[in-house]
């Protein structure tokens, strides 16, 4: 069971970087974020990589990682929007809504199905949802018990991390199948340095504004990019012995981890409601994958 541990460590790890970006790199465009928290790791996690044999990589392989590199890129865009724009108690506990959106990913990819048990962690979700939009209800809106779940179209940033949160239910399978062709102590490294490169060849190759933004505040590009190296190294580690739902279901604890940032660094409002919703999607998530 020692993927546990090294899951929730990697949980903290990303909740730390969501937490540095927010309160250090907030002015920074979706694409500059996207370039610091994937080129930095890359560069950190580079002579990681330079020190493993490199396998034979089978095209299997590099289908997968083919198809997930635009994803990883997109969701981060996704994300990063959502961060920046929206308080982070109001957009980090939507990412519980990946392994939900597993339940299809995974029929569709692995043929897994739903149990009821599956399905009541399904609800516990949802009404963890519904209790984080209560204070947006209006008047007599909370007669319908709808209005909550309408009031998530108001808010952007749940709007947009809730599009992130399906992209990574898929980039999590495409992801591990990769990495069944070969081991984590490769894949994590070449995965991210191929993903570094990637985001600055989309964002910062058209535009030197960018390239200039990463040397405006190098100890906090430093600070993000190594707590996302580390969540790497522990990630795939990790869900190298595990079922892809379980590991992805310990790793949304970093909602939990980010919420108590929220009220600590940024004085966000109505910590223990949130955490009350917090803590019934990571349940539900964890009855999902029971």
């Amino acid at each position: 069971m020692h993927w546990i541990p090294l899951t929730l460590l990697s949980a903290f790890c990303f909740a730390t970087a969501d937490t540095l970006t927010k309160r250090y790199l907030s002015h920074y465009r979706p694409g500059e974020l996207v370039l610091v928290r994937f080129g930095m790791a890359g560069l950190l996690l580079l002579p990681l990589l330079l020190r493993e044999t490199w396998p034979a990589l089978s095209p299997a392989f590099w289908g997968w990682v083919g198809v997930s590199i635009p994803l990883e890129l997109a969701a981060m865009w996704l994300y990063m929007h959502a961060i920046r724009d929206s308080p982070l108690s109001l957009t980090l506990p939507y990412l519980a809504f990946t392994p939900v959106f597993n339940t299809l990913t995974g029929y569709v990819v692995l043929g897994e199905t739903v149990s009821p048990t599956g399905f009541l962690g399904i609800l516990l979700v949802v009404s963890g949802a519904w209790i984080l939009n209560l204070e947006t209800a209006q008047d007599g809106a909370w007669r319908n018990v709808l209005a909550p779940f309408r009031a998530i179209t108001r808010e952007r940033g749940s709007r947009l991390m809730l599009a992130a949160a399906a992209i990574y239910s898929l980039t999590s399978v495409t992801s591990k199948g990769a990495l069944l062709q070969v081991t984590p102590a490769f894949f994590g490294p070449f995965y991210f340095v191929i993903i570094g490169a990637a985001s600055a060849v989309l964002f910062a190759s058209r535009d030197v504004s960018s390239w200039r933004a990463l040397g405006r505040h190098p100890v906090a590009h430093l600070a993000v990019g190594f707590f996302m190296a580390l969540m790497v190294v522990t990630h795939f580690y990790a869900i190298e012995h595990i079922e892809v739902a379980y590991m992805i279901a310990v790793k949304r604890t970093s909602l939990l981890f980010g919420m108590l940032y929220g009220a600590w660094l940024f004085s966000e409002k109505g910590l223990g409601k949130n955490l009350v919703a917090g803590v019934l999607m990571v349940l539900g998530v964890y009855l999902i994958v029971s």
